[in-house]
């Protein structure tokens, strides 16, 4: 058996960036995936992970030669061994974008065969000052912080330089019972929405969540976007980042081009963003049937639509629904779906493309799931006509994505 590098300081030069937030690199003939560098540095790099494989990974502790789009990471909790949130810091703002660009390129090639040239949009606000939900957890001490890289070890903050202003006021400057987490919300409004969630309770031998109690504000949260206000629960999925949820309204809106009396289908919907766009389009004579698994989306979308009574919603799995006749009883003209990191999958596509939309608007958050995705609905005869990328993580290696597939010609 290899020994263990673990600890061990190495001399690389950087390669290419990777997905993940890290850049790739070798030395003695395996590869080194690093955070903390940038492409073409000279750095040496603290082993952090190895299992004796072909591959490891280290945090870059030294940078020998640095790169040109190196800047001063602002946040002090940014670095190696430290919060693991962010991963781009050291980078300059467009050469985030850039790095991020290349990745879901690579993606696209690697996976899913095609050759694309992708442009990551900024949002507005900056690279500061951004996020309005964060999920933290609590450390032995009592404080409240982010956990590491990889890692359970919770790292205590007193500020977050992505966090919106205000989101953290009365929550790092004080103590919590350790092990707990805690959800803060900020929403349109500028109203906080602090849940504190008490540390795992064992049942039936195995570790649950503890009962959770909201201590700031009404646990209901009010967002703006497609033109519309969304009453919604504070703790419920919602874009993090303030202008994203408008944002991609506007591009599913442009691709969906639904015409009055159409059929629309709005996969892992949530609370019917996408939904109440589709509606408008569609009009009263025709239908948007919205499939989310989590019940108390559901809740939220129906009072958030009751105006809306061509939308119609489906509890559940999407899997299963687009397996129900009840469902697929009307061919959708289109379908908008946003699925979760891992994507829609195999079965998920193929049940789209067997009711054979003229288009499909793919609204993704993991580059590689879209590219599998889109690979899959190769495979049924879709091609990849438009994609758009949105900076909507700045100083994360996260990247949205919205493609738009047709039938291939």
């Amino acid at each position: 058996m290899t020994a263990t590098w673990k600890q061990r300081l190495i001399e690389v030069e950087v390669g290419a960036v990777a997905h993940g937030g890290h850049c790739v690199a070798r030395h003695e003939g395996r590869v080194v995936f690093v955070r903390h560098a940038l492409p073409g540095e000279r750095v040496v790099v603290r082993i952090t992970e190895d299992t004796g494989g072909s591959f490891c990974r280290g945090d870059a502790v030294e940078v020998l030669e640095p790169s040109p789009d190196r800047v001063e990471a602002p946040c002090p909790f940014a670095g190696p061994g430290l919060c693991g949130g962010c991963d781009w810091q050291h980078a300059s703002w467009q050469y985030q974008r850039e790095l991020k660009a290349a990745v879901v390129s690579e993606q696209l090639r690697r996976l899913a065969r095609l050759d694309w040239e992708v442009i990551v949009e900024d949002l507005p606000g900056g690279p500061e000052d951004w996020r309005t939900r964060m999920r933290m957890a609590v450390g032995p001490g009592g404080r409240a912080g982010f956990r590491a890289h990889r890692s359970h070890d919770v790292v205590p903050v007193d500020r977050c330089v992505i966090a919106a202003p205000g989101a953290l006021d009365g929550v790092v400057d004080r103590t919590w019972p350790p092990k707990s987490e805690l959800v803060v919300t900020r929403d349109a409004g500028g109203q906080v929405h602090l849940t504190e969630i008490g540390p795992p309770v064992v049942r039936r031998g195995r570790p649950v969540p503890g009962p959770s109690r909201l201590r700031e504000g009404s646990g209901t949260a009010t967002e703006l976007a497609a033109g519309r206000a969304w009453n919604l629960r504070a703790d419920g999925f919602w874009q993090v980042h303030p202008a994203a949820a408008d944002t991609f309204a506007q591009v599913v809106r442009d691709w969906a081009d639904c015409q009055p009396g159409e059929s629309a289908w709005d996969l892992y919907g949530g609370v019917g963003l996408f939904a109440a766009v589709l509606a408008e389009q569609v009009g009263e004579t025709g239908s948007v049937r919205v499939v989310e698994s989590s019940v108390r989306a559901v809740e939220d979308g129906r009072l958030n639509l009751s105006d809306k009574p061509q939308v119609s919603w489906y509890a559940g799995r999407t899997e299963a629904v687009l397996e129900s006749p009840d469902f697929t009883d009307r061919p959708p003209d289109v379908v908008v779906l946003d699925p979760p990191r891992k994507g829609a999958g195999k079965v998920v596509v193929t049940a789209i493309a067997r009711s054979w939309p003229a288009r499909v608007v793919y609204v993704a958050c993991d580059p590689a799931a879209l590219a599998r995705d889109i690979a899959a609905f190769a495979q049924h005869g879709y091609e990849l006509a438009q994609l758009r990328a949105f900076d909507a993580f700045p100083m994360t290696h996260h990247v949205e994505c919205v493609a738009l597939l047709r039938p291939a010609r």
